[in-house]
């Protein structure tokens, strides 16, 4: 047999390594455009500050240990410019040489990723405009970025997703002045708004301006010119706005792709011709929580589909479980992960569902580095079944994350978190892990024990004039409070039940949502049936306005923060 593979990177290089081990006789062929094979994309943004301090470091293998290991023949700079599905041949264009030649094969399995994306814009052919998608991407921007005495000092990032934000914090680490535009009104939509604002409050306290809701209408030179009238001055911008599947050549060898362009494929990665699989970047994907298709560019899954794909063509069986979708980013000193659906994802697909959002310690507070963990789980109503989750701390919020990944992986419901059985050492974490914390919580809140109010609910209660208790001690009251709310400290609440009204909603908060939970069940105990817990308490609700009061100038709810 004669395995072609085009494109050499994650998804490519990870079918060949895996036909190989199940085909020692099989000839393997495999295509990349660029310079490079196997590097690492994830890891390019660190370039820009030094974290990787050389950029060949990025390059994992090479086409030499790629023949040494595996017997591939590797050819890079050679493009594949077109597939002959007839005769089962690839044309291929050596971008060295221009040498063109057709190549043989029995399978076929395309691994050509994504292509960044570079908008039209007016004026951008006068800028200095990178991308971030390649090492010799890298290579060229950092080059630029210390090719003259202090040359290039601000920089402007377009794209609030993955690349564009992991660029601007490693430029900002590198000394330069960094701005982030961002079309929509949040960064990082793998996080829900109330989420992103801890991230958003991060990059604004390491210097990175943000600019949301706000597009680039034009460049003069690398100044960009924002739809709102707003300049940001430049010297170097950096395209971040997305990618686009590199699937022409599948388009055009008729083989089926979606309305955005990725490539259909079965269960088995193989695609609407029998002896031609696709997988990776540019391939369409099933949601394991949506039933639906979708495209998910992740180096993770796309390891995931090669195997599998090869494991196709070689004739094993193969189980297609489908994706949920998980990921983590480093934003400065916050750890930030999420996994499945969002809040927003679940309302857009019309499901019933509630979500919790915890604040518990991330490991025992007499520990070195101790502190909160915003964490937050979405389930269905009314069958609990774990939809999602999103962790934020400056300790181990990934672990959590991944807790909860693979609970949804094996269709576990919320209390199914409550009662898993996790590791625990002071340094590490809490005898109640966080995630059976939120498994608890999300728990009563399903069988009703006790009802809740969201932070991103309480500037609209306190602009209502609605009842707020405020259950904190008086002192911590007194150094910040939400406006309006009332101080009755939990240690007094059951002596002082004739200062809490019987004829209205009482929303109960504390610091965190602890203290006010046992003062909720408290006051349902005493006959009161209209009481909500404020998730997240004051540190909670400050986490959420912070970002939006400074950027906005609007009035604060609170009088003073904790941070």
């Amino acid at each position: 047999m004669k395995y072609v593979i085009v494109g050499g990177n994650t998804g490519g290089a990870g079918a060949a390594a895996r036909l190989r081990r199940l085909d020692e006789r099989a000839q393997i062929v495999m295509f990349e455009k660029g310079a490079h094979v196997s590097y690492s994309n994830c890891s390019l943004p660190y370039r820009l500050s030094d974290t990787v301090d050389a950029t060949e470091k990025l390059v994992l293998n090479t086409p030499e240990g790629l023949a040494g290991t595996y017997r591939v023949d590797t050819r890079v700079q050679s493009e594949v410019t077109a597939i002959d599905r007839a005769s089962k041949t690839v044309r291929v264009r050596n971008l060295a040489t221009g040498e063109q030649y057709d190549e043989p094969y029995d399978k076929l399995v395309l691994a050509p990723g994504a292509n960044a994306v570079v908008p039209p814009i007016a004026g951008i052919e006068g800028a200095r405009v990178f991308t971030l998608k390649t090492v010799d991407d890298a290579g060229r921007l950092y080059d630029a970025l210390h090719a003259g005495e202090g040359d290039v000092r601000r920089v402007t990032v377009i794209g609030g997703g993955f690349i564009g934000i992991e660029a601007a914090v490693n430029l900002r680490e590198a000394g330069l002045e960094v701005t982030v535009v961002e079309a929509l009104p949040q960064i990082l939509r793998t996080f829900d708004h109330d989420m992103v604002q801890l991230l958003q409050k991060e990059l604004f306290d390491h210097g990175v301006t943000v600019v949301l809701g706000d597009s680039v209408e034009a460049f003069e030179g690398s100044d960009a010119h924002l739809a709102s009238g707003r300049v940001i001055p430049g010297d170097v911008v950096v395209m971040a706005v997305g990618v686009r599947p590199d699937t022409a050549l599948a388009a055009a060898a008729g083989l089926d792709v979606n309305g955005r362009g990725a490539i259909k494929v079965d269960a088995t990665y193989r695609t609407s011709d029998p002896d031609i699989y696709a997988v990776g970047d540019a391939a369409e994907v099933f949601g394991a929580l949506t039933h639906q298709p979708m495209m998910l560019q992740l180096a993770g899954p796309a390891q995931k589909q090669a195997r599998q794909a090869a494991d196709a063509i070689y004739g094993l069986p193969v189980r297609n479980t489908g994706y949920i979708g998980s990921s983590c980013i480093k934003v400065f000193d916050l750890n930030a992960a999420s996994t499945g659906l969002t809040a927003a994802q679940a309302d857009q697909l019309g499901l019933s569902y509630d979500y919790v959002y915890v604040l518990p310690s991330d490991r025992v507070g007499l520990m070195p580095g101790a502190g909160p963990l915003h964490l937050k789980v979405i389930f269905e109503v009314p069958t609990g079944r774990v939809l999602g989750a999103q962790a934020i701390s400056r300790g181990d919020a990934a672990k959590r994350a991944d807790v909860v990944a693979t609970a949804i992986k094996f269709g576990a419901t919320v209390d199914d978190l409550r009662d898993l059985e996790l590791c625990y050492a002071p340094p590490f974490s809490t005898a109640k892990d966080p995630v059976n914390y939120a498994g608890l919580v999300a728990g009563n809140v399903l069988q009703g024990s006790f009802r809740q109010a969201h932070v991103d609910e309480v500037r609209g209660l306190v602009e209502s004039g609605a009842f707020i208790l405020d259950v904190r001690p008086a002192a911590a009251y007194a150094a910040g409070h939400v406006k309006g709310a009332v101080s009755v400290p939990m240690a007094q609440l059951r002596d002082r039940l004739d200062e809490v009204p019987h004829d209205r909603p009482v929303y109960v908060q504390c610091m965190i949502g602890q203290t006010s939970y046992n003062a909720v069940m408290a006051l349902q105990g005493a006959g009161y049936d209209n009481v909500y817990n404020v998730a997240g308490g004051y540190l909670g609700i400050c986490s959420h306005e912070y970002f939006e009061d400074v950027m906005t100038g609007r009035e604060p709810i609170v009088t003073a923060y904790p941070f």
